[in-house]
């Protein structure tokens, strides 16, 4: 996600909420559900406990830097490093905003497919 124009930052789970809590507070203990299949009680580790899918949801978040051109002044410096005041008219950067959700849907599943494929192919 992090080659995504940008992004400046990704976690996974509780990501770097967990940073702050013991390992007895985010342990994803596994159990048996009504259907009789294997299940963590938490999720906490956002599907991928130690790199690997454990068949619960995988949920993560991709930050985005702000539009860098505000339409009010700033103070700033010149060529010549005389302290002046930018006034920007008109945007000149493209905004992610709009695409950011299927370009963030279209790298998981294409990260997610290589993986498979990965899988698929490998020999001991």
């Amino acid at each position: 996600m992090l080659s995504i124009n940008a992004a400046k930052g990704f976690d996974y789970g509780m990501g770097f909420e967990i940073a702050d809590m013991r390992g007895s507070q985010v342990n994803d203990l596994f159990a048996t559900n009504s259907k009789g299949e294997v299940v963590t009680r938490t999720n906490y580790s956002g599907g991928i406990p130690g790199g690997i899918s454990n068949g619960m949801p995988i949920y993560f978040r991709v930050a985005f830097k702000p539009v860098a051109t505000l339409m009010q002044p700033q103070p700033t410096i010149d060529s010549h490093g005389n302290a002046i005041e930018l006034q920007v008219k008109g945007r000149h950067d493209a905004c992610v905003l709009p695409r950011a959700v299927p370009i963030v849907e279209a790298m998981a599943a294409m990260v997610l497919a290589d993986a498979y494929l990965l899988q698929k192919n490998s020999r001991l």
